[in-house]
């Protein structure tokens, strides 16, 4: 069965992972080579599967954080080239300022915020669906 609302759940976080996706490839596309098996930026439907950047996050259930359960977000960059830990450190503080101006208007009514969580970046908060469920 999967929860009606949690489907919405993941469709408001793609969507806001995409606005990311879209705005660290204007900035940053262009500074590295794509690795070799990447498509080009716009190649494929979904914004993962091509360009120099995928954003997004997994689900953790938080085993030995301090914070607990949340979402781990990922920033990847599928370059050869070696990123500077200052560029990387660059393009996180984007991402994070990014996350928590869209989560209040992605999931308004929501206690959400992005904080890290040791090396990892974690939204943490209220993920209470309901108790609607479809098959």
């Amino acid at each position: 069965m999967v929860h009606l609302k949690s489907r919405d759940w993941d469709r408001r976080l793609k969507a806001m992972f995409d606005e990311i996706d879209d705005w660290l490839e204007r900035k940053y596309g262009s500074l590295y080579p794509r690795h070799p098996n990447r498509p080009e930026r716009g190649a494929t439907s979904n914004k993962e599967m091509d360009g120099l950047f995928n954003v997004g996050a997994v689900f953790s259930a938080g085993y030995g954080s301090e914070l607990g359960r949340g979402y781990v977000v990922q920033v990847r960059m599928s370059t050869l080239d070696h990123v500077s830990e200052d560029i990387r450190n660059e393009i996180e503080d984007h991402v994070v300022k990014m996350v928590r101006e869209r989560l209040p208007k992605m999931f308004p009514g929501r206690d959400l915020t992005v904080e890290r969580d040791g090396r990892l970046l974690k939204i943490v908060g209220d993920f209470s669906l309901g108790s609607v469920l479809q098959e």
